[in-house]
């Protein structure tokens, strides 16, 4: 047996049903309404630097000062290879034109362009950069290519590669012109460039010292022990190192370095933070100051 419809019995059932879901999920809205002007929702929230964002159950940590984990900005070394095979490619045809693979001669490496006062002294003022790509002997090329493998990648990657090879130059240049200056002998090597490059390390860890922490301060160490051995080892050995060309690459580099070397300051705004790198605007014309100078001074001075 079936009962009859009952009209009055649905729509009461219909009408308690409705109330219920007005209940519990609130009345009705157009479509057009914005969710957040029902007074009976509560506010949006947003995170925010004091309230970590919760993602998957587990908050962001904001890092406390001083323990940020950041990404150094970077370049990928290139030129620094470049140098490298040129100084073994000219050091390969000083051995070729010689015909000697151990000492290259005095007459190819005066031709090829070693620093000689009285000829830069005429006229020659490209000897004062040629010498720097010219080595005496095996060991003085081993050495030399073996100090630009361990110290250029580092120094491109953070100088970026123009910054890096006007320091390079200038470096060499300097060591040549404190050289040409102080010295009267005949000498070549890419020693003063090399020096130049640990000294505008320096230059870099000193200036970011705050910001890289106790890493950068432990590389400034370095780089401060490197310089003192480097010259201890030149002075215990008069005669046979160029020493002043040493001192004067290593001026040189602090110097560019001063003027090129990168500053880097930590952007908490963002999260991760992220360390942001930027360039003083006078730094080029620094260093065209610096190699105007040395032109000047190599154009004054009467060498010994």
């Amino acid at each position: 047996m079936t009962q009859p419809p009952n009209d009055n019995r649905d729509s009461n059932d219909l009408d308690g049903l409705v109330q219920r879901m007005r209940d519990e999920f609130g009345p009705r809205r157009p479509p057009e309404e914005s969710p957040s002007s029902d007074p009976r929702l509560p506010p949006p929230s947003f995170p925010s630097p004091e309230r970590p964002e919760v993602i998957s159950g587990e908050a962001s940590p904001i890092p406390p000062q001083g323990q940020v984990r950041v990404r150094l900005p970077s370049t990928q070394p290139l030129l620094v290879w470049v140098l490298l095979g040129l100084n073994v490619a000219i050091y390969g045809l000083s051995c070729l034109l010689s015909q000697n693979l151990v000492n290259p001669s005095s007459a190819v490496l005066r031709v090829l362009g070693w620093k000689q006062n009285d000829l830069i002294q005429g006229g020659e003022y490209w000897r004062l950069l040629s010498a720097t790509f010219l080595h005496g002997n095996l060991v003085h090329i081993f050495f030399n290519g073996y100090s630009l493998y361990a110290l250029g990648p580092e120094s491109e990657r953070i100088y970026g590669s123009q910054r890096f090879l006007v320091l390079y130059l200038l470096s060499g240049l300097a060591g040549s012109v404190a050289s040409y200056a102080l010295t009267s002998g005949a000498s070549v090597g890419a020693s003063g460039a090399i020096f130049g490059l640990i000294g505008s390390l320096a230059v870099f860890y000193y200036i970011n010292r705050q910001t890289l922490g106790e890493a950068g301060r432990a590389q400034l160490q370095s780089m401060g022990a490197v310089i003192m051995i480097n010259l201890f080892i030149g002075f215990s050995a008069r005669g046979v190192i160029d020493n002043f060309a040493h001192l004067g690459g290593l001026a040189g580099g602090v110097l560019v370095g001063l003027a090129l070397a990168p500053r880097f300051s930590v952007d908490r705004r963002l999260y991760p933070p992220v360390l942001v790198r930027s360039f003083p605007t006078w730094g080029w014309a620094a260093a065209g100051g610096l190699l105007i100078g040395l032109a000047a001074l190599v154009l004054t001075i009467t060498p010994p």
